[in-house]
């Protein structure tokens, strides 16, 4: 007996630091949302996105999952839309004109040279009207947009020649989003507009495929866009906000409280991306003029009235309007 005795407290010892070394196995979160982009891990809409997952996270004691795919992981934009209009735990950032397939009036947000700043389009964009369109997208397509302040910059034009007029553009292969309205402006400043996913216009630019493309600092600098071409011209036709797009039904599955907490934070670090992308443009330029690449400002009025017949086009023109009218009251 004593022998066995002594054998049981022998093993116990043994396994006794096997034991207090195991980790502790965490509870699986009762939600998830895969949040995708097609961004480089370091835009600040990519690193604001950390902070959402962290802070909803935190908030809702693990009952809240956020896992995140940046740099197209999982698929171009519309792609991610489309899994999300599904029904999927999806979420993307998207810019106006993606919405405006079910909703038209988003167009406007990306009409070019329809706003004078980003403080009038961020003003706007918090207002009675443009809630009521988030509620009409609901109804139609099933999206609901958490926030709409996730600010990306202004679009410049990214070409491998200078550019001070529309009729520099002329001939010049230029990607830009493959919607509508923005097929319609680019053709409108004088390029030949070229829709192309994100993730192909480095390589085709390297290539030869496109001669030119169109994009804000953060995303220039992310994509390394710098490299394959030689100007860029500050036109800011586009102050490019982004809204942070999910299923409505996922949102409608969570409980009101881990629902307020996704809306919240929504805001919040959309806030937070607005605030690094205005702040960290100068850099920016900065650093991509010590890279080689020539950036110049122009005036800009050539293409702001090269543009005008766009919103014509597009049926904008009276919405433009009543735009201005709000933002002025």
């Amino acid at each position: 007996m004593k022998a066995f005795n002594a054998l049981v407290l022998g093993t116990a010892l043994a396994l006794a630091p096997l034991m207090t070394v195991q980790p502790k196995v965490a509870a699986a979160a009762d939600y998830t949302l895969r949040l995708g982009s097609v961004l480089a891990p370091s835009d600040p809409l990519q690193v604001a996105a950390e902070g959402f997952k962290q802070a909803v996270e935190e908030r809702s004691k693990g009952a809240m999952e956020v896992q995140l795919f940046p740099s197209s992981q999982l698929g171009d934009t519309q792609d991610m839309m489309d899994q999300a209009a599904a029904g999927a735990n999806v979420g993307t950032f998207v810019e106006a004109s993606r919405v405006s397939v079910f909703v038209p009036e988003f167009n406007v947000l990306v009409a070019p040279y329809a706003f004078e700043s980003v403080e009038e389009l961020a003003r706007f964009v918090e207002s009675d009207t443009f809630a009521g369109w988030n509620e009409q997208l609901r109804q139609k397509s099933g999206l609901t947009l958490l926030s709409f302040n996730w600010y990306q910059g202004a679009r410049q034009m990214l070409t491998k020649k200078p550019i001070a007029s529309p009729a520099d553009l002329s001939g010049v292969r230029v990607r830009t989003i493959g919607q509508p309205l923005w097929v319609e402006t680019i053709g409108a400043m004088g390029a030949v507009a070229t829709p192309l996913p994100w993730a192909e216009v480095y390589p085709s630019l390297q290539t030869g495929v496109i001669d030119g493309a169109e994009a804000q600092p953060a995303a220039i600098w992310g994509a390394k866009l710098y490299e394959v071409v030689s100007d860029i011209t500050l036109t800011s036709h586009i102050y490019l906000m982004s809204g942070l797009l999910v299923s409505d039904a996922w949102l409608q599955s969570l409980p009101d409280d881990l629902r307020a907490i996704v809306n919240e934070e929504a805001k919040r670090w959309g806030a937070e991306a607005l605030k690094a992308n205005v702040d960290g443009a100068e850099k920016i330029y900065a650093d991509i003029r010590g890279a080689g690449v020539t950036v110049s400002s122009v005036d800009t009025s050539p293409f702001k009235e090269a543009v005008k017949p766009v919103w014509a086009k597009m049926g904008l023109t009276e919405l433009v309007a009543e735009v201005r009218k709000t933002l002025d009251n």
